[in-house]
């Protein structure tokens, strides 16, 4: 007999959930503590914040305008990034997270222009020549950030970790980047809430998803609201300013790196995303900052997903 366990813990700055279907908690634990640990190890390798880490090293190299050879792992982040990039008109641009030098979203100011000027010369993949496993930075002072796709790529490494252990039901929610392994035991689908982004408290509405993966990206997770305006984390590489237009959007897709990828360069594309993302085959929901929404995913109302 099968029961679902929980497993929480916290990575990537944010809280984490494990949901495993098993016949007994002690080896639901060990399972879930294997995937935690896979999660770890990404944020290990990538994190901006770990001066140890493998993506410090690479922007030590950056600082420099440099070359450097990367590891297949980090080759498959780089391409898939660069993939990003050209479907999304430049706009996905794992170069721009040297913005945050001057978006502190702790704080209660904007940056000057001119501070954003001075680091709009070191943001551009055009600046990059990516001859896989090499990559060549052309300016020095340059940096990658691989937030954008990092904690999607740890949620589908942890959902395999999991399935590779003999689970057939259960969920990874790695703070919103949600892989599912499987259904629950008797069919049935996890039922997955979406947050209001025009009040974060509040669900909006459910989602019914027996597989696949789930990502929402969303202005009000990490921003500063001045005079009554949104300003997110999800900033625009050409301008150097946040972008502005949609409240949030969340994809569904088969993995939560390419649902989350999505996701992202439509925020990006402000207005423009929602004609962006009919354009595309995949299922997704917007909502603006009125509160309209689009898109072909169906939500059910909260109290019918309790």
């Amino acid at each position: 007999m099968l029961e679902l366990f929980h497993y929480p813990f916290n990575a990537m700055g944010t809280e984490c959930n494990i949901y495993l279907y098993e016949a007994t908690s002690s080896r639901a634990e060990e399972i879930a503590q294997l995937a935690e640990a896979e999660v770890l190890r990404i944020e290990s390798r990538y994190s901006r914040y770990d001066p140890h880490s493998l993506l410090s090293g690479i922007n030590l190299v950056a600082q420099s305008g440099a070359t450097t050879i990367l590891d297949e792992e980090t080759s498959a982040l780089i391409t898939h990034a660069c993939a990003c990039h050209k479907i999304s008109g430049g706009l996905f641009d794992i170069t721009s997270g040297v913005l945050r030098k001057v978006w502190d979203f702790t704080g209660d100011t904007l940056p000057e222009q001119s501070a954003i000027d001075a680091l709009l010369p070191t943001v551009g993949m055009d600046k990059i020549v990516w001859e896989p496993p090499s990559i060549t930075f052309t300016v020095a002072g340059m940096e990658l950030d691989l937030g954008g796709v990092g904690k999607e790529y740890a949620s589908d490494l942890a959902a395999e970790v999991c399935a590779g252990q003999g689970v057939t039901s259960g969920l990874v929610d790695l703070g919103g980047d949600i892989r599912i392994i499987g259904p629950h035991p008797d069919g049935r689908p996890w039922i997955i809430g979406i947050r209001n982004p025009n009040n974060p408290d509040a669900i909006m509405g459910c989602l019914e998803l027996y597989e696949g993966a789930l990502a929402t990206s969303g202005d009000y997770e990490r921003c500063l609201v001045i005079d009554g305006k949104r300003y997110s984390h999800i900033i625009n590489p050409i301008t150097g300013w946040p972008a502005q237009g949609l409240a949030s959007v969340s994809v569904t897709g088969d993995s939560c790196a390419t649902a989350g990828s999505i996701s992202t360069i439509a925020m990006l594309k402000g207005v423009d995303g929602t004609q962006w993302l009919a354009n595309t085959r995949a299922q997704y929901l917007w909502v603006d900052r009125d509160g309209n929404r689009g898109g072909p995913l169906t939500l059910i109302p909260p109290e019918e997903g309790e």
